[in-house]
């Protein structure tokens, strides 16, 4: 099969290349960046949020599937779906299990967030879990059937461990130097699910062609839940061998990122929500499969990252807030412009502040 794979170089897109890769498909997996061409793989350089590269993508070669990876707005998803679903037999929409409201059990059949939520404010966002939402809603009305819908929760891999709402760029980045890791305790108190990329990318792939599959939604996600708090000893435990002694942690009592706007609906229509899933319907659909512990899991990855060390982007505003709540300062060599120094800064001293004076710059200066 040919199998294009639109920003498959995530927790779940890497592995779920390297699978098929391997399953003697050609899989052909868009990138940012310049990569290593490896057996079965072809990666094509380009942005897939350009519609000029994607129409160039399309019009080259019928895919036997896409499985796309991309976060779209709702209006850029609107001019394109019919480009996606129109090139291939089978479209994959990688959607997020953030769709659901709060439920005690959570099944592919429980309420969803845009469906339930009366909160005017934010229903006029188009945040993440809302344009999933809403995209999933454009493709159910197509009148195709030829798609199907995967609502992944929090994944984890090799070079992905999040934490609450902060990723390994945060906490594992402020533990190596020396800081404490900063936590909230209306997070930590709550239940989870957390599932390994690779699990995720299995299923993803037993899907494909799969009859029971076409124009149906799965979450893919472990079937047993785990506390915040239980997911920070994984990672203290492992940080303390590394380190040769426990990194410090500092508990504030609400998570800092709900006095921001957008940001602030993640952690009031998620994780504030305990989250646990009846997987049972992509178990009827793919057949047997185990999926990793998540603590078993978790500790393989960060052993593995910690083993080749990797960071992203350190967010200058996010270690300025952590130190704020830590009372802290980080060394201003490690931001390499006067613009992130002065920006970190910033919110060291006041966080709220700076982002309302951030806030009120960028709308003066529309």
């Amino acid at each position: 099969m040919n199998i294009l794979v639109l920003g498959g170089t995530g927790a779940m897109g890497i592995h779920i290349v390297k699978i098929l890769s391997q399953q003697g498909h050609h899989v052909f997996c868009t990138s940012r960046i310049e990569r290593e061409q490896e057996r079965n793989i072809t990666y094509i350089v380009g942005d897939a949020h350009n519609m000029i590269f994607m129409k160039s993508l399309l019009n080259k070669k019928y895919y036997n599937a896409i499985i796309d990876f991309m976060t779209y707005t709702t209006n850029d998803f609107r001019i394109r779906y019919e480009s996606l679903l129109g090139a291939t037999d089978q479209y994959f929409f990688l959607s997020s299990s953030r769709v659901y409201a709060d439920d005690s059990i959570i099944t592919e059949d429980s309420p969803l967030i845009l469906d339930t939520i009366k909160d005017k404010k934010y229903l006029k966002t188009d945040e993440y879990a809302l344009c999933k939402a809403r995209q999933e809603v454009i493709l159910k009305k197509s009148g195709k059937n030829n798609f199907t819908i995967i609502r992944p929760y929090i994944t984890y891999s090799e070079n992905r461990l999040q934490l609450g709402v902060l990723d390994k760029d945060t906490f594992i980045y402020r533990a190596l130097k020396g800081r404490p890791i900063v936590i909230s305790d209306d997070i930590m108190q709550h239940v989870t699910t957390l599932t390994y990329g690779y699990d995720v990318a299995t299923c993803i792939a037993r899907l494909i062609g799969n009859v029971k599959a076409f124009g149906e939604a799965f979450h893919i996600t472990m079937g047993q839940s785990i506390r915040w708090v239980e997911v920070l000893e994984v990672y203290i435990e492992a940080l303390g061998k590394y380190l040769g002694k426990r990194p410090d942690v500092v508990v504030i009592k609400q998570c800092h990122q709900l006095n921001y706007p957008i940001r602030c609906y993640q952690v009031t229509y998620d994780r504030l929500y305990d989250r646990r899933f009846d997987n049972s319907k992509i178990l009827d659909a793919i057949g047997d499969f185990t999926f990793t512990l998540p603590k078993e899991g978790l500790a393989k990855c960060i052993d593995s990252f910690l083993s080749n060390l990797s960071f992203g982007h350190i967010d200058e505003s996010i270690e300025g807030t952590n130190d704020y709540y830590s009372g802290c300062w980080a060394s201003l060599s490690e931001y390499n412009s006067i613009k992130r120094k002065l920006r970190y800064v910033a919110y060291r001293l006041n966080p709220i502040m700076a982002c309302r004076l951030e806030q009120y710059i960028r709308t003066f200066l529309r």
